[in-house]
């Protein structure tokens, strides 16, 4: 009798004319969709995506405070919307200190040759990730030349999510004076070396937003989203070994025998290894679309294109 009611339940919930019945899954509305596409993923971008403002990402910075690598603007010949030359320095302080600080007559070169990458383009994002707190003054000084020299067009900043004026080194208000977007990478709160745990959980993308929104005028606010997950491993066997710890490893594993290689010892020993994965899927992203825009928030971006659970875009619409 049991097993006869539950395969009753299960036909129930799979009937086509049921599915057919259901109520669409309501979609989430925003005055600006922004959109991260990475150069040679120009195939990720499809036509019927809602994406208002495409961020081509990127031209970095060299050695010598050049700029290199500009995407080409005319891959992006089909898109209709707004393009964004992203230029980023991800992990540099002391490259990203000897672009900003003027004594190094690398700045006024550097930012001449952001002008004229932009002239294709509708607009220029900063995503400098790696900016010494001694430098927030020079920071402030780049985007208000670069500001002056694009004229109407866009000038965007990629910040990373804050929680409190303590964290917050660069200042959220005074760049929101200077620049005409900010996208706050409200993302790894969790990271490749941290604890496992969400890339971006609902609690705190609500801290980071709330902090935002007190600092920022909606109209220049831009929350960032995550497509991508992560994962973690309990055992992380790469690493150096002194003879000593060699030693024990040999003890511990039971290994009795060993190989040589050209005369040089080694052995293989097997591992069984818990992964903790977590990632985004068009619920969790509807979740967090509705967050934002419950709190106010007009417009969001997304990183990155090829990422995604494709789901999420019949989830968006652009008012």
């Amino acid at each position: 009798m049991f097993s006869l009611l539950i395969a009753s339940l299960v036909v129930s919930v799979v009937t086509p004319a049921r599915l057919l019945a259901r109520e669409p899954d309501p979609q989430v509305g925003f005055r600006e969709i922004w959109a991260y596409l990475l150069k040679g993923e120009e195939s990720f971008l499809a036509a019927s995506m809602p994406v208002s403002d495409l961020c081509y990402f990127s031209a970095e910075i060299n050695a010598y405070g050049e700029l290199v690598g500009v995407p080409d603007i005319k891959k992006l010949a089909s898109y209709k919307g707004r393009k964004h030359l992203v230029v980023a320095e991800l992990g540099s302080y002391s490259l990203t200190h000897f672009c900003l600080d003027p004594v190094y007559l690398v700045r006024d070169a550097l930012i001449q040759s952001i002008l004229d990458a932009a002239t294709p383009y509708d607009g220029v994002q900063i995503d400098f990730e790696a900016i010494p707190v001694r430098d927030r003054e020079n920071f402030v000084e780049f985007l208000m030349l670069l500001k002056n020299g694009l004229g109407k067009k866009a000038l965007s900043v990629a910040l990373s999510a804050r929680l409190s004026e303590s964290g917050d080194v660069l200042g959220y208000v005074r760049i929101a004076e200077i620049v005409d977007r900010i996208i706050i990478m409200a993302y790894d709160e969790h990271w490749s070396t941290s604890v496992p745990g969400p890339v971006a959980s609902m609690e705190w993308s609500g801290r980071v937003v709330a902090y935002a929104i007190s600092k920022i005028v909606t109209s220049k606010l831009v929350m960032g989203l995550p497509f991508y997950g992560r994962a973690w491993g309990d055992i992380k066997s790469d690493r150096a070994y002194k003879f000593s710890a060699i030693s024990s490893l040999l003890k511990e594993k039971k290994i009795s025998s060993v190989s040589r290689e050209g005369n040089v010892p080694w052995f293989r020993y097997e591992e069984l290894v818990t992964v903790d994965v977590y990632y985004d899927d068009v619920e969790s992203l509807s979740q967090r679309l509705r967050l934002y825009r419950d709190a106010g928030v007009g417009a969001v971006a997304f990183w990155r294109l090829g990422q995604e659970d494709g789901a999420v875009w019949e989830r968006l619409r652009s008012d």
